[in-house]
């Protein structure tokens, strides 16, 4: 059996290990795949694995071996699903492998934003202003304390119900919009969740993070009209997916002082284009969709990916998308 990995590269660069993953089949694993070598690479295969290469209907239907897709990635708009409903063809995501992660980057951004270290630590080390200051401690910016300021969820998956749980650790108050909030009941009656509108949620809180997915209804979700109802010292997060935000928009936003501060791991175009208005926004933090990429969780997403394969060899798949 002939298992081929389009795009290895991000998902392993070097740190893990593939042998449980050949141990299941002859394997070939490219770093990255173009579209043009797409059906080269694949041809012949009975699994493929793919985190961002696209498989359209033409490339589905271009390899009759094929039997199983796995996205590497909890994300799987890169496979048509309907094509390869229609031939047959098994489609698996990994849900569930970054949550910890993510949410670790969410409090990471957001103390970049209120203690700055980076900041404070680059003015010490390389520009020498605290041995310069007359005084024993040195600040030239506001620092701010998490305790008791409001955070406000959007969407309340896994990841939203981790970034809750932090969030209670440092004394923050959780405000949460979720299209489901009767699911959740449970945390607003032992956890003091509030659920609220999404425009109730943007004008009450002190921060805003966005975990929801991309929908076509999501798309520009945050927009001049949210940003315009949100306090003057607040904050926004996004460690989701970049297209939620009006680019645009945060960035007017940012440079007209409506916003805060901005901490994203996400761009609409990743790696992003020269002209992308946030890399260029007053008090933006951009790291480069590194969030899901610790190493606990790419180990995580590797295992199970092997175990979709095996249980789908053994007719009881797991994680079917399709």
């Amino acid at each position: 059996m002939k298992i081929v990995v389009l795009d290895g590269q991000t998902l392993n660069p070097g740190d893990l290990d593939w042998t449980d993953l050949a141990a299941l089949g002859e394997l070939q694993v490219y770093d990255r795949t173009k579209p043009a070598a797409l059906l080269e690479r694949a041809a012949g295969a009975e699994i493929l694995l793919t985190n961002k290469v696209a498989l359209d209907s033409f490339s589905i239907e271009s390899l009759p071996k094929l039997r199983y897709i796995g996205v590497l990635a909890t994300g799987y708009d890169v496979v048509d699903l309907v094509a390869a409903r229609r031939h047959g063809i098994a489609v698996t995501n990994v849900p569930g492998y970054s949550t910890p992660s993510v949410a670790q980057m969410v409090f990471a951004l957001l103390l970049e934003m209120t203690q700055q270290v980076g900041y404070y630590s680059r003015l010490v080390l390389q520009e020498g202003r605290w041995a310069g200051s007359p005084d024993f401690c040195f600040w030239d910016r506001p620092l701010r304390e998490l305790a008791g300021r409001h955070l406000g969820l959007v969407g309340f998956g896994q990841i939203g119900r981790q970034v809750a749980r932090v969030a209670a650790a440092f004394d923050m108050r959780v405000l949460v919009h979720t299209a489901h909030p009767n699911k959740y009941r449970r945390w607003q009656e032992t956890e003091g969740i509030v659920f609220l509108g999404l425009e109730q949620l943007f004008s009450q809180s002190d921060v805003v993070s966005l975990h929801c997915p991309l929908t076509s209804d999501t798309v520009g979700l945050v927009d001049a009209s949210l940003l315009q109802l949100m306090k003057r010292r607040a904050l926004l997060i996004n460690t989701a997916r970049g297209p939620l935000l009006d680019e645009q928009a945060v960035a007017a936003a940012l440079n007209g002082g409506r916003l805060a501060g901005l901490g994203i791991d996400v761009l609409s175009s990743e790696p992003p284009v020269g002209d992308n208005p946030l890399l260029t926004a007053a008090n933006v933090h951009v790291t480069p969709h590194i969030a899901w990429a610790t190493e606990e969780a790419r180990g995580r997403l590797l295992d199970i990916a092997v175990a979709n394969i095996k249980n789908f060899l053994i007719g009881e798949p797991a994680n079917m998308v399709n």
